[in-house]
């Protein structure tokens, strides 16, 4: 197994990407301190990781918020006394409107979850790789964090410098082997993107990808394991993505 005994941090794990990653690392051998800000679902999730003979600890955790981000951490290392994987997936996708249309409560909202929950997770997490001179994070961005698009200006800010921030990490902590990796999901079927688009997004020939399909939350988990993993030991601050071909370039139906 790839992950046997070690510990994962996963933030939104409570449905979606997050869900579908947590189950994986879970049959890879990990434990996992799965957050959500919706606690009910952190727990539904950790109970498919015990039915499935895994180890899990539902934790319900607003990123944003200091304190919660610093219990959730606390929470996982008094329960297993490290931090191995640190997978910062919480997003929220805020207002769709043109930037002067968002209300300064909604902008701090998408940054303060995006942005800042990416970075207290980190922050609180760091030191206990430190100390065992060991970690993996992967924090996730979005096409939005490559190329900007209209009407989702505090989601495309927060995104450009998940990007950012992932890399500057990689930078600073690669001297105590700690990496740092930045995922970039497209369009995958998830409760964001049902919200977003609705039905539509699967028959869209303008988003539709060069693969033909939308993706499915195991396409990227597939992805997250492998960086996470020994098998990418010599991989930091890269940029991955899994968008089924989008970011290829234009294409037609």
């Amino acid at each position: 197994m790839k992950l046997e005994r070690r510990v994962a941090l996963i933030t939104g794990a409570g449905s979606g990407i997050g869900r579908g990653s947590a189950l994986m690392f879970a049959r890879e051998g990990a434990r996992i301190a799965v957050a959500d800000i919706d606690e009910a679902s952190a727990a539904e999730t950790a109970r498919q990781i015990k039915e499935q003979g895994g180890e899990a600890l539902a934790i319900g955790a607003d990123v944003g918020n200091p304190e919660h981000a610093q219990a959730m951490v606390e929470a996982a290392l008094r329960r297993w006394g490290a931090i191995d994987i640190l997978y910062n997936n919480a997003a929220t996708e805020g207002p769709i409107c043109f930037a002067a249309q968002i209300t300064i409560e909604q902008f701090d909202r998408v940054i303060g979850v995006n942005l800042r929950g990416t970075w207290l997770a980190m922050k609180y997490a760091l030191p206990a790789m430190m100390e065992k001179r060991r970690g993996s994070i992967l924090n996730v961005s979005s096409l939005a964090g490559l190329k900007a698009t209209p009407g989702g200006a505090a989601y495309v800010a927060s995104k450009f410098a998940v990007i950012g921030i992932t890399q500057a990490v990689a930078i600073e902590y690669g001297k105590y082997n700690i990496r740092a990796n930045c995922i970039i999901p497209g369009w995958i079927e998830t409760p964001m993107v049902h919200r977003l688009f609705g039905a539509a997004l699967p028959q869209s020939s303008v988003t539709a990808p060069p693969l033909r399909r939308i993706g499915q939350p195991q396409d990227v988990a597939k992805a997250a394991l492998f960086l996470v993993s020994d098998d990418a030991d010599y991989i930091t601050g890269t940029v991955f993505t899994v968008d089924g071909g989008i970011n290829a370039g234009d294409h037609g139906p």
